[in-house]
Order: structure tokens, then C-alpha cells, then sequence
């Protein structure tokens, strides 16, 4: 069956997303984007699902989305939507009264009942029985063909159904209309159907052209149709989630938070892009210089090898490590369902060395200085590959006859090179982001400073 031409966008959460910029601040590591998206879309109270309209280019619609206010519940046609209210809120709009009346007449040793549903149709004899028999085909299986229904319906001469059924059938059920000026009372529901739709159509059940639900929403819709497309574009999200991680590149931008490559392939966030740090061109304390030196001449190394080296004395407080982190921060989507922080313990205090190494090396890190990646492992920006040597122009030649027009691409391009023509810079997009890659960065790790964009060996700025 075709999915409904529909579309469907999935929106990070935007109390979750400031929630994790906040940690990515704080802790000041960085994070694979794809990482981040595929945590978002782990759990449907992490983000939201847009739902719009398609249109043709005469601007008229694809297929329609109707919204019932009762609920905040889409579906796709208005046949689908009143019977969503009628089924699950009669009570608001009408009210059951059943009224005693004389029971059949007659000798009655058998019924039909239906196959599928068990619902007793009387005696195929009886007055009523075509009309309830086409009334349980259009209501419950109207696309079954009616042939196929009809051979579902078996007779019954159990004498417990049969009672049942003329003990049903002593009653007369009448619908009284509630939050309507005037008493009114309906014989039957399809009398019902058309009094819901004249009076109370137009308020309960709109058309739309995009509406937004939060993920918990969107997976308990009851249309079949927004069901099976929803769960189509979460699984092709899961598989590669370019489109959540396009749009959580630009709520993360939004924040101050900044993006670079490692190996050119995975996109990491963080608080800095790379930034060398030349010391032998900038002034800077002992213990900075202390700090850069170790991570760049021990490979892969973590903050509490870091600080065991350069104060062998002193133990690593837990207060001054974090806790290592393989996969994005902390679940924080939506403050309902969080857990409960526990109550801190108290921690021993930590030595003078120590806080002055932790801060510097706060400081490195927000200045891009020094990367902090996701695993814990710490690498220094690396000086970015010397920029190449462009050619002196040629001088130019006597003036002649003009060049045909399929030459003069490549002396437009030689112009362009001696003008200075720089190629624009790659940058996170739906059209260049990355698929996703391991949380251990490469030994190969290369940056480049603000106001340069270098071609670079592994961290780039996306």
C-alpha cells in the first residue's frame, strides 16, 4: 500500500537541545553531531514531528490533513476524523437512553451472528436483519466485499444467543443530544452522524496544512495511513539522520556552539573549533606550556593521566575528573520522565596543582586550543598545512584576434587565481554533513586558526 503523500519532519526538542548545549559548554567536549541526532530520535518524548501538506504547482493539495481539537489527533480524511470522535467522545456530544418495549413475537430457535465481530444479527427471517447486516459491513468491515462478509455469518442454535437476542431486542435505544439549546432525541446513530456533522462539525474537526506533534503524539495517532509513514521516515532516520542532524547543526549554531571535522568525515560540536597554539610565537605560563607539550607527545591521553603526570603527588579528585562519556550528554529532551539527580557525596578536596592544571586546561580548551573528544581523550590543534605558493601572473601578451569562446574558460579561471579568488568553505548542511564515524578521533589531527581556512589533514572547521 503507498505511504500518504505527506510530509513528515522530525524537530529536536528545544528544551532538550538548550539542555545539551549547556552541557557541551560545561564539560567542554565534543560530540559527533550524529551521535546527538541518533539519541534524539532514540526516545519520542526527545522531539517533535511536523506534519505538511503536499501541493501541486496550480497550488492545490495533495492530500489534506484534518485535526480534531477535541485531542490534537491528524488524520486524513473527515470521514476518519468524525468517526475518531464519535468513537471515542459520544459522551461529550450525545447520551445513551434505553426505553423497555414489547420483545419479538414468535418462536425463534436460531440467529445469525457475525464470524468476525460475534455481534448477534437476529434471525435471517426477522424484519430488521438486512438492515443490520449491511449497517456491520459498512460500519466495521467496509473494505471486505460484502460477498466475502456475507460468507462469515454463520447460524447459531445455541438457545443462550438467542435469548440474548430477544432480550436485546425488548429495548429501544435513543440518543439525547447534549450541549445544544433545544432537547433533541435521535433514533439511531447514523441520525446521530448527520446531527454531529451539521452542528458540530465545523468547531471539533479542521483542515490544516502543517501541524506539529510531539513525538509520544505522533506514535499513538490511529490513522493508518500517518502510522505507517510516520514509522517509514523514523526508520530511514535511524539508518542515516541527515535530516535531524541538519536541523540540530543550526538550533546548536544558534547557541554559540561550534562545528569541525575529524578525518573530514565526522562532524563534531563543540564550544571551539580548532585553534593552534604556536608557543613559540605566543607568551604563555609554565603551566600551559606544560599542558600542550604532554597531550602532543602522548597520543590518546585523558584528563587523569594529564594530571598524574604533572603532579605525580597528588591523586585525581573525582571532583576534578569527569566521568567518561562513549555516547552524547546526558538525556535532557523534555523535563518530563527525568530522573532525579542523586545527592552528591562529599568529595575530598582537591591540591592548588591541581585546580591550576584543570583550569588551564579549561581555558585550553575553550580556546580550541586543546580538543576534549567525547571518550575522554584529549589532542592538541595542530598547526594547519602552509598555504601553496601561487604563480607571479604571466605579463600580458600584445593584443590580436580574439580567442574562441570555448578558450576562454582557462584564461578565465587564471585570472580568477591571481585575483585571489578563494573557494568557499565547506560548512554543515542537508547537502555536505557527514555520515556518522567512530568516537575515537584519528592521531592525525590538524586545525586551523579563525581567520584562516586551510585544507587540513583531519580536524577541519565543518
Amino acid at each position: 500500500m503507498p505511504l500518504p503523500e505527506v510530509n513528515a519532519a522530525f524537530i529536536p526538542d528545544d528544551k532538550g537541545v538548550d539542555s545539551l548545549a549547556r552541557q557541551i559548554k560545561m564539560t567542554g567536549r565534543a560530540y559527533p553531531l550524529f551521535d546527538i541526532a541518533q539519541m534524539v530520535l532514540a526516545k519520542p518524548e526527545r522531539h517533535g514531528i511536523t506534519y505538511s501538506v503536499q501541493k501541486k504547482q496550480d497550488g492545490t493539495v495533495v492530500q489534506p490533513l484534518f485535526l480534531c481539537a477535541l485531542d490534537d489527533t491528524l488524520w486524513l480524511s473527515e470521514d476518519e476524523a468524525v468517526e475518531h470522535v464519535l468513537n471515542k467522545h459520544f459522551a461529550t456530544f450525545y447520551q445513551a437512553e434505553k426505553t423497555q418495549i414489547e420483545p419479538p413475537k414468535g418462536v425463534y430457535t436460531f440467529v445469525a451472528q457475525c464470524g468476525l465481530s460475534g455481534i448477534i444479527l437476529g434471525p435471517p427471517n426477522y424484519h430488521d436483519y438486512q438492515t443490520q447486516l449491511h449497517k456491520l459491513h459498512t460500519e466495521r468491515f467496509s473494505r471486505m466485499p460484502f460477498d466475502f462478509y456475507k460468507s462469515k455469518v454463520k447460524i447459531v442454535r445455541d438457545e443462550a444467543i438467542v435469548k440474548k437476542w430477544q432480550e436485546d431486542q425488548s429495548w429501544k435505544t435513543e440518543f439525547v443530544c447534549l450541549n445544544v439549546p433545544e432537547p433533541l432525541k435521535l433514533a439511531n446513530r447514523e441520525e446521530v452522524e448527520k446531527h454531529f456533522r451539521q452542528v458540530h462539525l465545523g468547531n471539533i474537526i479542521k483542515q490544516v496544512e502543517s501541524y506539529q506533534l510531539t513525538g509520544t503524539a505522533a506514535r499513538s495517532l490511529r490513522s493508518p495511513g500517518l502510522t505507517r509513514l510516520t514509522r517509514h521516515i523514523w526508520e530511514e532516520q535511524k539508518r542515516f539522520p541527515l535530516q535531524i542532524a541538519t536541523v540540530l547543526s543550526q538550533q546548536f549554531a544558534s547557541r554559540g556552539l561550534q562545528f569541525f571535522k575529524v578525518n573530514k568525515t565526522v562532524t563534531h560540536v563543540a564550544v571551539a573549533r580548532p585553534h593552534h597554539l604556536d608557543l613559540e610565537l605566543t607568551p604563555v605560563s609554565e603551566g600551559i606550556r606544560n599542558i600542550v607539550n604532554f597531550i602532543s607527545g602522548r597520543p590518546k591521553c585523558t584528563r587523569k593521566q594529564l594530571v598524574e603526570a604533572l603532579v605525580p603527588a597528588a591523586a585525581l579528585a573525582p571532583a576534578a575528573q569527569p566521568a567518561p562519556a562513549t555516547a552524547p550528554p546526558a538525556e535532557a529532551p523534555a523535563g518530563e520522565g527525568q530522573p532525579q539527580a542523586p545527592t552528591p557525596a562529599p568529595q575530598p578536596e582537591v591540591s592548588p596543582e591541581v585546580t591550576a592544571i584543570i583550569s588551564d586546561l579549561h581555558w585550553l580548551i575553550h580556546q580550541g586550543h586543546v580538543i576534549e573528544f567525547a571518550n575522554g581523550v584529549l589532542e592538541t590543534a595542530k598547526k594547519p598545512a602552509p598555504k601553496p605558493v601561487r604563480p607571479e601572473p604571466q605579463p600580458k601578451k600584445a593584443v590580436g584576434p580574439a580567442a574562441p569562446t570555448g578558450e576562454a574558460a582557462p584564461i578565465v579561471a587564471e585570472a580568477a587565481a591571481s585575483e585571489g579568488v578563494a573557494q568557499p568553505e565547506a560548512s554543515v548542511s542537508s547537502a555536505s554533513a557527514p555520515e556518522p564515524g567512530a568516537l575515537t578521533p584519528s592521531e592525525n589531527v590538524s586545525a586551523a586558526p579563525a581567520s584562516e581556512t586551510p585544507s587540513t589533514p583531519a580536524q577541519e572547521p565543518a
